[in-house]
């Protein structure tokens, strides 16, 4: 590995004072590990006094952080993420944060701080309400998404795309805990021992694993944009007025459809954890309805961005043709509804849950909301194909929301 090593906090201190233009020379420098992720070490350098400039360093650690050193990972993912990051402020500028920095052999990238901003997950989970998040959102991934495409990229250069970012060890992670492990006992698998019969019954009902493994191929074999992979959340970093991208390590050329379900399926967790969370009927009426709202009006301007870059950046010949840009997006609807129903069945019971459910002290109330998640997920998943409009993904979330209440 070079002269790789995991940086302390001290050592990473001495290691921005090097970067030139980052601080004032002499500064005095505080650093503090803040990683609370899976994979990764990420220090936040700050200089004491009145400028209070800081930045953030992300380390690729060479194995697992959540599991340990029996989980070897590639440190390649720090070049991918620094790459991805680049080019998505490119696409969809003031989007992600700055990169100032990236370091091949430390596998290590230097950035944009963000503590002003807070975690999205951690937000909705408070109730608030973000009132432009969905239209960033919905630019970001029509942007993204689009224009590193062959809709929009010389085919050629699409395919040199493809081979720079190949993500071998990261997509396996996505592979195994959204696509396979879920779906039987596996040893990664984690969920609430008050879940069992309804996971056993998932694990035997052959009707859904078969469209789990029609996505899954999907995942596996359709190269159609450069996605970020990790959708999440907990990857999205949000004030009133702003949207940002974080952590795109998980980035390949893979289903456009992925990224789009996984941010449906993280807003339909938050709905499923609210509907135990919330005591008020009202309130909770009002925040779920404001989930719902989010996710429509985040595809709505997906489309409405995906058309436009259709007809001014559409390289490809046949984007003329009648129909070809509706069945294009109808395509991409029915695939975010199945990957969010996968993503949304995975945070239940597999490896590494979300805080919305996870938090819920109480393990029946706990159990009652993950219930939930795992219907809207199946329904998701096994109706996704009768989906010809948002509205209709909506009405599945309803529909099984209703069945699974009167249990």
């Amino acid at each position: 590995m070079g002269r790789y090593r995991a940086l302390t906090e001290a050592e990473a201190v001495e290691y921005v004072r090097k970067i030139p233009g980052l601080f004032t020379e002499g500064a005095r420098l505080v650093s503090k590990e803040i990683g609370d992720g899976n994979l990764n070490l990420v220090f936040r350098i700050q200089e004491e006094g009145p400028s209070g400039k800081s930045v953030i360093i992300k380390q690729a650690l060479p194995y697992a952080r959540v599991v340990g050193e029996s989980w070897p990972l590639t440190l390649d993912r720090a070049r991918i993420e620094s790459e991805a990051i680049r080019l998505e402020d490119q696409l969809c500028p003031g989007s992600v944060p700055k990169i100032y920095h990236y370091d091949q052999d430390l596998a290590l990238t230097v950035m944009e701080d963000l503590s002003s901003y807070q975690v999205l997950r951690k937000g909705l989970i408070e109730r608030r309400r973000y009132p432009h998040f969905a239209r960033h959102i919905g630019r970001f991934l029509a942007r993204t998404l689009f224009l590193t495409s062959d809709l929009a990229l010389d085919p050629q250069e699409k395919k040199r795309r493809v081979a720079k970012f190949i993500n071998p060890e990261l997509c396996k992670i996505t592979e195994d805990l959204v696509f396979t492990d879920p779906y039987y006992d596996a040893p990664t698998n984690s969920f609430n021992p008050l879940l069992r019969e309804t996971i056993q019954a998932i694990w035997q009902n052959d009707a859904l694993k078969l469209e789990v493994a029609k996505l899954k191929e999907k995942f596996l074999t359709q190269a159609q944009a450069l996605i970020h992979g990790d959708l999440h959340t907990g990857s999205i970093m949000v004030t009133e007025e702003d949207t940002r991208v974080i952590d795109a390590e998980f980035a390949f050329y893979g289903p456009m459809g992925f990224d789009v379900g996984a941010v449906i399926a993280n807003l339909l967790l938050n709905y499923a954890a609210q509907e135990v969370r919330i005591e008020d009927a009202g309130e909770r009426e009002r925040i779920q309805q404001y989930l719902l709202d989010t996710i429509e009006e985040l595809w709505h301007v997906f489309a409405q961005e995906f058309k436009a870059l259709w007809e001014k950046e559409g390289k490809e010949h046949f984007a003329a043709v009648p129909g070809y840009v509706d069945d294009y997006l109808l395509r991409v609807l029915q695939d975010a509804a199945g990957f969010a129903g996968c993503k949304m069945i995975r945070r239940v019971i597999g490896l590494a849950p979300v805080a919305d459910l996870e938090t819920i002290e109480d393990d029946f109330q706990r159990a009652r909301a993950e219930r939930l998640a795992l219907a809207i997920g199946q329904a998701l998943i096994l109706e996704r194909t009768r989906v010809q409009e948002i509205s209709d993904l909506i009405s599945r979330v309803l529909s099984a929301k209703a069945q699974e209440l009167v249990k």
